[in-house]
């Protein structure tokens, strides 16, 4: 078949499935064709007989690119082309992780990316011709992808309203939520969690995609919704039945936040979730919990830097409400005013020494070698510290009291 005739039949206009359209694709350039989406998720495969490597297995099986996969496309470089040009990319085999010789483009329309061709080529060397034939092609799919757009935006739309019902408290009754969440296609059952990223700048176009392309390709938990509330991106995640859901949602935060950071170089990005539930009832909930992460970490960010989880703030869960109580009172910690005295009149500094004790679990080695003391050194301060501030630092509750009193201190702005 000549190069016109080839251009001619790929280019009528009479395809009605992105099926047929991988087939055709794939028939002329005569190699397995993939068409996904921009979050890599399969649309249409062409058919294939032999010699398939495993990056094309398991994106067949799992309808969607592997994880690694997209990582390792985006350490060799690859997709920062796809994402910039609408030029086809030349992708030499990665066997790391499985992906043989490919060829891509990306489709988009203007300078929106809507999704991804991709051939592979194994040894072959495809001809000028069929290189512009595959450029070409991606217009063609460009038709079909903003068809899928379109429906994909309304149903967000639709149910945004809907998620913020159930981040507000505004819809509780289980069987109204389900009957709902049924309505808007969502899957609403097993265990969900709200997270939280926040970003210290304004959510510009380039932001928001990045962002939503994250949420769709880290693969450690499954967003069911999603919606952008100024400068925070704001997600309903549901977490596997197995006992590592914790886990998999620090890494979703961890990777999300480092990833974002990297691709876009752009700095103070936090993250945060709230408690898991096994009911959507209790969403509310946990989007106050992810909230009040966010707001601690802001009062306490060297501290909690590496804390994303609720559960995990400990003490620190409870300080703002504690500190209201303790301002009602006029509170005041005799053994902390006794040192601050004591520190300005011999120009020492034993109650720096007793925070990064405390701080240190008592363990004498490890201040000492926060604070650059020898360990003796450490332990005449201690002893001096008990003596002036009148406290047993071996009584448990003594040494917690003096501990949230401290913290407190920071709230406050006391100068120690």
């Amino acid at each position: 078949m000549s190069h016109s005739s080839d251009y001619n039949e790929l280019f009528k206009d009479d395809f009605d499935s992105l099926e047929g359209l991988a087939d055709r694709i794939g028939e002329i350039l005569d190699c397995p064709i993939t068409i996904e989406d921009s979050n890599h998720r399969i649309l249409s495969y062409s058919m294939h007989e032999k010699n398939i490597d495993d990056a094309r297995i398991a994106t067949i099986i799992r309808r969607k690119v592997p994880e690694k996969v997209i990582n390792s496309l985006w350490k060799h470089g690859v997709m920062g082309k796809l994402f910039e040009s609408d030029d086809p990319v030349i992708i030499p085999a990665i066997e790391k992780v499985g992906l043989g010789n490919r060829i891509a483009v990306s489709v988009r329309k203007n300078n929106e990316v809507l999704g991804f061709i991709w051939a592979q080529t194994d040894n072959k060397t495809l001809s000028d011709e069929k290189i512009n034939l595959l450029k070409e092609a991606a217009n063609l799919v460009t038709k079909q992808l903003l068809k899928l757009q379109i429906k994909k935006k309304k149903a967000e739309e639709s149910y945004q309203e809907f998620f913020w019902k159930l981040l507000t408290g505004h819809v509780q009754q289980k069987s109204v939520i389900e009957r709902q969440a049924k309505q808007f296609g969502l899957r609403l059952d097993g265990r969900l969690a709200i997270a939280m990223i926040e970003y210290d700048c304004e959510i510009t176009q380039t932001i928001e995609k990045h962002s939503y392309y994250l949420t769709e390709t880290l693969q450690l938990v499954h967003v069911v919704c999603r919606v952008f509330d100024q400068n925070q991106l704001i997600l309903l995640i549901r977490v596997g039945e197995n006992g590592k859901a914790i886990n998999a949602l620090n890494e979703f935060i961890q990777n999300f936040i480092h990833k974002i950071s990297e691709r876009l170089q752009i700095n103070d990005v936090k993250g945060s979730f709230g408690i898991i539930y096994d009911s959507p009832q209790f969403i509310k909930n946990s989007y106050s919990q992810a909230s009040k992460v966010l707001e601690v970490k802001e009062q306490f960010s060297q501290e909690l830097k590496n804390i994303y989880s609720y559960q995990e703030l400990g003490i620190y869960q409870f300080l703002d409400e504690l500190y209201k109580i303790r301002s009602k009172e006029q509170y005041r910690n005799y053994a902390i005013d006794r040192l601050k005295e004591y520190d300005r009149k011999h120009h020492s500094e034993l109650l720096a020494t007793l925070k990064v004790y405390l701080e240190c679990d008592s363990n004498v080695h490890r201040a000492a070698n926060l604070i650059h003391v020898h360990t003796n050194t450490l332990n005449y301060r201690l002893k001096r510290i008990v003596e002036i501030a009148e406290i047993d630092l071996k009584d448990p509750n003594q040494k917690t009291t003096i501990y949230l009193d401290l913290k407190l201190e920071s709230i406050r702005g006391d100068n120690m």
